[in-house]
């Protein structure tokens, strides 16, 4: 059991270091609409108990807000 929490948890750091990769030659809009976008998703998840819909909702509003967001 503890082999495949040390698997899992080892992908998830590679999974979260080829996302910070991923970003480095977004504009300053992109990045925030790409944060916006990931907040959203959390927290529509955890407000809609994990529900799909949620998190497809608040990954949509926290992309918009995200987007609109001045950067100056």
């Amino acid at each position: 059991m503890k082999t495949l929490q040390n698997i899992a948890r080892c992908a998830l750091v590679a999974a979260m270091l080829l996302g910070l990769a991923a970003c480095s030659g977004m504009s300053q809009r992109d990045s925030n609409t790409a944060v916006g976008a990931g907040v959203g998703a959390v927290g529509g998840a955890v407000l809609t108990g994990g529900s799909a819909v949620g998190t497809v909702g608040g990954a949509a509003v926290g992309g918009i807000i995200g987007h609109e967001i001045d950067p100056n």
